[in-house]
């Protein structure tokens, strides 16, 4: 509707009819100032990148640096100033963390013989593979780095994974649950890379197939131990039983789903199909043996029969990848409980009412309870997906918009920016102490969240933009996002209540290369062509 009526606009402004354009405006909500100065971009880039410099200065001369990779301090600034989406609010405090979560995120860059990789932990650890590497947090990894404007990092680490051993994939590659094949999907909705996408369908497919083999149960759902869900020391878990969890399910569903995409984009019809019916088989199973109809909640399924009686915050994973059907939002009262799993430095990885919460001890990496950036992560995508996708009253985007600041203020230690394996939920203290593996945890994202999830640009496989922010209108008056590369093209966004932060009109724009491409006075979802 809007396109048709900016279609509108311009053809009547052709005809230089003041009185008519006014009108049309009128009837979009819009100002006309708002549409004719910003028809264009007047600054390309929106944002100086040079503003941001003195945040990547700071983080330079915080500590030693005593592990180098492929990007040292020094050069990481003009490496970042090129490579990610320059992001601008009012919340200084928050656009801190954005530029330090890039920082962190490009010293796990690493140049092998094998191309480059990504660690995880920044100092070797015995459970990982070549090059330090481990799989965990694969997904996390690809989510973050797609909106990185030089491909070839991500695309290198992946044909590591896939294919760097011996032309086929690492045998450390399903030491961890992944959901692989839908990063890649989302990941090709951003760059649109469809040779390099449809390239990896056999070895998706392989994978999967591979999954099978390992895990499936007799029922048709997947199984996995918790320690290898990286979610170890867990209310309901166990490193002996195959119990089914939310986790793998999701993931394999998502998984599922992304290959018969993949297939459709590739024309192979009858895979395609298989693929689609897979995914519908573990919706259908995830749904009916998974969800607790009293507790309101997806929970662990025990080998011995049984629904735990725990709530975790696994049971939200469902909804990252869009599975429960309407009917199930009811679950995510529990974000907004504090006897469920809002505490004061973010969501706890159980719910605080069960007589186990943080029983196991604290320092070896136990998921029954404290807050671990991996999960607030996929609990922040889930909320995300459930305030666009499904009608229900029980969150809103304040809801979203608060627990990611809260997400954000947990990126501290001694004063300073950080980003730990896991913290206290009542203190915000990282529990691993000064362990140097812990430090620069690349486990989790927090980028991605702010450009897909706050801002909301929400990719989209045809030739379209999509911009459906979660800030709400009472809190921020102006923010920016620049120099976004989706589809091969430079996107631009910008909200600015009043039009006098950036001079580009009132409301929100949407600027595809300079020009623009969608515009409202409000703080709504807007859509227009690339």
């Amino acid at each position: 509707m809007l396109r048709s009526y900016m279609n509108l606009f311009y053809a009547i402004k052709k005809s230089k009819s003041i009185i008519l354009c006014a009108l049309v405006l009128g009837s979009l909500n819009l100002s006309l100032c708002g549409c004719v100065s910003a028809a264009t971009l007047q600054n390309q880039p929106l944002l100086n990148p040079d503003d941001f410099k003195h945040y990547i200065d700071y983080f330079n001369t915080m500590e030693d640096e005593d592990v180098i990779n492929f990007i040292p301090n020094a050069e990481s600034w003009p490496w970042l100033k090129e490579n990610i989406p320059m992001f601008e609010c009012p919340d200084k405090d928050f656009e801190r963390i954005y530029y330090f979560r890039w920082w962190t995120y490009r010293k796990h860059i690493k140049k092998t013989a094998d191309g480059f990789v990504m660690t995880e932990f920044i100092t070797p650890v015995g459970h990982a593979g070549a090059h330090n590497t481990v799989s965990c947090a694969l997904g996390h990894h690809i989510y973050e780095g797609r909106w990185l404007k030089d491909r070839q990092y991500l695309d290198q680490y992946v044909l590591f994974w896939l294919r760097g051993r011996d032309g086929g994939p690492q045998s450390h590659l399903h030491k961890f649950s992944s959901w692989i094949a839908d990063a890649l999907y989302n990941k090709y909705l951003v760059d649109y890379d469809r040779k390099f996408l449809l390239d990896l369908l056999p070895d998706l497919v392989s994978d999967y197939q591979k999954w099978e083999e390992e895990k499936l149960l007799d029922d048709g759902m997947f199984w996995q131990f918790d320690v290898r869900d990286g979610m170890e020391e867990s209310i309901s878990g166990s490193r002996r039983a195959k119990n089914a969890r939310p986790t793998i399910n999701s993931y394999m569903y998502a998984n599922a789903l992304a290959i018969s995409k993949i297939a459709d984009m590739a024309s192979k019809v009858e895979l395609a199909e298989d693929f689609r019916k897979k995914a519908a088989k573990i919706k259908d199973l995830t749904q009916k043996n998974l969800w607790d109809s009293q507790a309101k909640f997806f929970k662990v399924r025990l080998e011995n029969g049984p629904l735990s009686d725990a709530r975790e915050e696994i049971g939200f994973i469902p909804w990252y990848f869009n599975l429960p059907d309407a009917g199930y939002e009811q679950a995510w009262t529990q974000v907004l409980d504090p006897n469920g799993f809002k505490a004061p430095f973010g969501l706890t990885t159980a719910e605080r009412r069960h007589p186990q919460f943080r029983s196991h001890g604290v320092g070896t990496c136990e998921w029954d309870g404290a807050v671990w950036p991996f999960a607030t992560t996929q609990t922040l995508v889930g909320m995300a997906n459930l305030l666009r996708n499904y009608k229900q009253s029980y969150v809103s985007s304040k809801d979203y918009f608060d627990a990611l600041l809260t997400y954000a203020k947990e990126h501290q230690k001694n004063g300073r920016p950080y980003i730990g394996e896991y913290h206290d939920e009542k203190t915000g203290a990282w529990l691993k102490g000064d362990n140097p593996r812990s430090r620069y945890y690349n486990h989790s994202s927090f980028c991605d969240l702010v450009i897909s999830g706050l801002v909301g640009i929400c990719p989209q496989a045809d030739d379209s933009i999509l911009v459906h922010p979660l800030v709400p209108a009472d809190t921020w008056q102006w923010f920016a996002l620049d120099k976004v590369n989706y589809h091969g093209k430079t996107i631009t966004v910008i909200w600015d209540k009043t039009g006098e932060k950036y001079k580009q009109g009132k409301g929100l724009s949407v600027f595809v290369d300079g020009k623009l491409a969608a515009h409202s006075t409000s703080l709504e979802p807007i859509e227009g062509k690339i």
